[in-house]
């Protein structure tokens, strides 16, 4: 068996050892042009004249390019086609391309397209929320999912409330990159992306030619968290027009600065509440408005802002609620796909409203959560009207609570704040409740391609795509399964449009679900047919017929796989196959706010313990003591790799990670140098992962579940515990009204708010 077992990622000594091939480190013949985008340096605006014989003169410069010389399609949306690869005229925000230089090598292509004289008649920016809530820049109309009556007068307690949502870098370790090479048939294209089928369709658009002329190839990533879900296509639409224009291979890195600006980020939100409760602190009326910072174009923040809605309740049930969300267009970058997509913010509002519905009420937030859970019917209906079927968390949050000593320890930390006025603790105990299924319901497939060569080595190929998350080890894990092979028996090669069509993108955490379900039903249409062909030729049963790690039993005889295969391909037996898979019983209307949107839920719990200075506003996580919910996990170790980094990454986002902007909407935060992100130092001393024991109860791939979003909230206990450490500065009056990312600077301000002194 080599499902269940912590078996090592397929690709780990290559990553060590620096022989792990990147979409740049691709070799391309000699001669490959290199590219560079010339940027806008103002937010908003129409361009008047744009000079570039400079540009054209620079050393190395082959040709230069804007969105007149463009062949067909000026258009790298993933959406509604709202994103021209060079900019038409209108100036949308700091750091949009406006033409593209085509030179020698990447360094004088990036010289050179400093160098352009450009005009434009400035007009002033929407940069903010407030701006665009001023000038009713929606993308759409409000949108509202409501059940029951939301409003809270009738309770006998109420609280109201806001919380800014800070956004998120993606800070990918490999940045976005991209390769084509012209054929004579078309174009194959190399890109470092979670969807090269995206990447297929926006690149043959671009050329004017079908979809089956172009192949996009990409073997891993160096990261993803979702942006490099569709913000890889203008990389790879330029390489492929430069490269169908010259005749020659062209190549396209964004510098890492370059990529800060020109790219999305996680949305960032303001949540206001309003909230009605019993003195129990259960909640019985509550209303959240969700305002959305999109950005310049559309991209994915519809189905993103979908999903904040949808786990506006995380794991809680609310009888009347009322969830409205605005979608909010601004002239800075557009921001994307992020981990959780949506999730978190939606997360970070409810487990908001629960801390302050304790505070109000003197009572533990964890007894508050607690007593909001989802329960047994007719508290399992979500407010867009779905089931809870296969709710773990009432007992998955106690166990956790009991083997992290919680209740011991929150109280020894409030009677050691009490003897220091300097050093303060906090302790946080939030679940997660994960929705596992792209809204878009259509996304919900996926397929793959198995071999079996005539000497018995098995080649792999899916739909997914590798980035460093463990993909490609999950689904080599399930062929080996079905066929009683060792892991090194299967070959996995790059993704590849040529070989498995019409994929999704690696995202909604549903990877080795959809993957894992295709190789599975591509195996064993080959192993049936292989079973049909033994039983017939040794007259033996088809139940006589076994696959063992030993070797094929047929009867009373053993054969080696090896040796089976040969004999199958001597008597023409087909050992090839597709496999096919789509998600069952979901649908939804997200107008309507109503369905089944999510095929499961993965849950999970964090225990996080901080310490702040309250003189600097400095803070540390001490300990984190984490439960989560994999199913049966196809590979325990791979899972908890990402429970680890999810929940550093959370944390991060929550506490450090600030996207800070200018007043003209230059984005001043776009190095390492000026965004901080968790280093090695920063993960807590005592980091506790233990894996809840209970298989899916829906029939995913081997009763496992996704494992690759839901961690990333369990930081969120991280910003809740910084919010209890603040609450013991003072007498407890005032809420601490932590915004998000708590920086150093937030923290020693809502400390200042708790002992009344004035900043």
């Amino acid at each position: 068996m080599t499902i269940h077992k912590p078996n090592p990622h397929d690709s780990a000594p290559l990553h060590v050892t620096g022989r792990a091939r990147y979409t740049d480190d691709t070799p391309l013949p000699a001669g490959t042009l290199h590219l560079a985008f010339g940027l806008s340096e103002i937010a908003a605006g129409q361009i008047t004249e744009m000079d570039l014989a400079a540009v054209r003169a620079a050393r190395g410069v082959r040709t230069v390019l804007a969105a007149e010389d463009l062949p067909f399609a000026n258009d790298v949306s993933p959406s509604i086609g709202d994103e021209p690869l060079l900019a038409t005229g209108e100036i949308h925000y700091l750091g949009q391309p406006l033409f593209l230089v085509i030179a020698d090598s990447h360094l004088n292509a990036r010289k050179a397209a400093r160098k352009a004289e450009v005009t434009i008649t400035e007009r002033p920016a929407i940069l903010t929320l407030d701006d665009a809530l001023k000038a009713e820049t929606h993308f759409e109309s409000p949108l509202t999912y409501q059940r029951g009556t939301p409003e809270p007068q009738s309770s006998p307690h109420q609280i109201e409330g806001q919380i800014e949502i800070g956004g998120q870098e993606h800070f990918y370790l490999e940045g976005q990159a991209a390769a084509a090479e012209p054929q004579e048939d078309g174009m194959i294209v190399h890109a470092s992306t979670q969807h090269p089928t995206e990447i297929q369709h926006k690149v043959a658009d671009a050329l004017g030619l079908p979809y089956a002329n172009i192949r996009v190839v990409t073997r891993r990533m160096g990261g993803g968290f979702g942006g490099k879900e569709s913000q890889g296509n203008a990389l790879a639409v330029a390489c492929a027009i430069a490269a169908h224009l010259t005749g020659r291979p062209c190549k396209m890195r964004y510098d890492r600065d370059d990529d800060f600006i020109i790219t999305g980020k996680r949305h960032d939100l303001r949540i206001t509440y309003t909230a009605g409760f019993t003195a129990e602190g259960q909640i019985e009326h509550l209303q959240f408005t969700q305002y959305v910072r999109c950005g310049w174009a559309l991209d994915l923040s519809l189905p993103v802002s979908d999903r904040a809605m949808l786990h506006a309740d995380n794991a809680y049930y609310i009888p009347n609620i009322a969830i409205t969300s605005h979608r909010l267009r601004t002239n800075t970058q557009s921001n994307t796909a992020f981990r959780g997509f949506g999730g978190p913010q939606g997360m970070v509002g409810i487990e908001r409203v629960m801390d302050h519905i304790a505070h109000h009420l003197g009572r533990d937030p964890l007894e508050i959560r607690q007593a909001n859970l989802y329960g047994p019917a007719p508290r399992n209906i979500t407010p867009y009207h779905m089931e809870v079927t296969d709710n773990i968390a009432p007992e998955l949050i106690q166990s956790l609570a009991e083997s992290a000593e919680y209740t011991a320890r929150r109280a020894e930390i409030e009677a050691s704040n009490a003897k220091n006025p300097v050093i303060k603790r906090g302790i946080a105990l939030t679940p997660v409740k994960f929705g596992i299924s792209f809204t878009l319901t259509h996304l919900n497939q996926a397929g793959a391609l198995v071999h079996i060569y005539a000497d018995g080595s098995i080649h792999l190929n899916h739909g997914g795509t590798e980035m460093g998350q463990g993909l490609n080890t999950k689904v080599a894990q399930v062929a080996a399964e079905v066929f009683a092979q060792p892991l090194d028996a299967i070959k996995i090669t790059a993704t590849d449009t040529g070989k498995v069509p019409n994929t999704s993108a690696t995202a909604a955490s549903s990877g080795s679900d959809l993957n894992g379900m295709a190789c599975k039903a591509a195996c064993e249409t080959i192993k049936q047919r292989l079973t049909d062909f033994a039983a017939e030729h040794w007259q033996q049963p088809t139940a006589n017929i076994l696959f063992t790690p030993e070797g094929v039993q047929i009867g009373s005889e053993t054969l080696s796989f090896t040796d089976l295969i040969k004999t199958a391909y001597m008597h023409r037996i087909s050992l090839s196959s597709t496999g096919f898979y789509a998600t069952p019983k979901i649908n939804w209307d997200r107008i309507q706010g109503k369905g089944r949107p999510f095929f499961y839920f993965a849950y999970g719990a964090a225990v996080t313990e901080v310490a702040i200075d309250t003189l600097t506003g400095e803070n540390r996580i001490l300990r984190a003591d984490i439960l989560h919910d994999c199913g049966t996990s196809l590979n325990p170790a791979i899972d908890i790799g990402q429970i680890e980094g999810g929940y550093v990454q959370g944390a991060g986002w929550l506490t450090m990670e600030e996207l800070v902007w200018d007043a003209k909407g230059a984005l001043k935060t776009h190095a390492p140098s000026t965004y901080k992100i968790p280093a090695a130092s920063d993960r807590p001393e005592f980091f506790n992962i233990a894996l809840w024991e209970g298989e899916n109860r829906e029939d995913t791939i081997y009763r496992s579940k996704a494992v690759g979003e839901p961690p990333l909230m369990l930081g969120i206990s991280t910003l809740m515990a910084l919010s209890h450490a603040i609450s013991q500065c003072g007498d407890g009056s005032t809420y601490p009204d932590l915004d998000a990312p708590a920086t150093p600077e937030r923290i020693l301000l809502a400390v200042g708010a708790q002992r009344s002194e004035i900043w």
